[in-house]
């Protein structure tokens, strides 16, 4: 019906760059909010950064200023732009929306691994 499906995901060194891209697709009329999460190992999923329908932003504060997360509403993709990686960014992302479909509700993509070595 729904789903979101992300890629970008891989290993890079500290210090460098990787950009998450997630794509929606299915019964969609409207997505609403967006957004990243990420859960490293023996920790819980905590919020990377949530963007709205316009262009509104919010970021976790340990990734202010090295993240960005953008959306491209005509292919209903959300991106997550990511430099200056630490280690502690290491974590599984996982991209988030609300979307209006046949019903309201909130879906998750299955997740794309982030590893930054030192």
């Amino acid at each position: 019906q729904v789903q979101l499906v992300e890629s970008g995901g891989g290993l890079v060194q500290a210090g460098g760059s990787l950009r998450l891209s997630c794509a929606a697709s299915g019964s969609i009329f409207n997505i609403n909010a967006m957004g990243w999460y990420r859960q490293a190992p023996g920790k819980q999923r905590e919020l990377v950064a949530t963007i709205t329908s316009g262009v509104n932003t919010n970021y976790a504060d340990p990734v202010k200023g090295r993240f960005t997360i953008s959306r491209d509403n005509t292919r209903n993709t959300v991106y997550l732009q990511m430099n200056n990686l630490k280690p502690e960014d290491t974590a599984v992302y996982y991209c988030h929306a609300n979307i209006e479909g046949w019903h309201m509700g909130d879906y998750w993509g299955k997740g794309t691994l982030v590893t930054v070595s030192s």
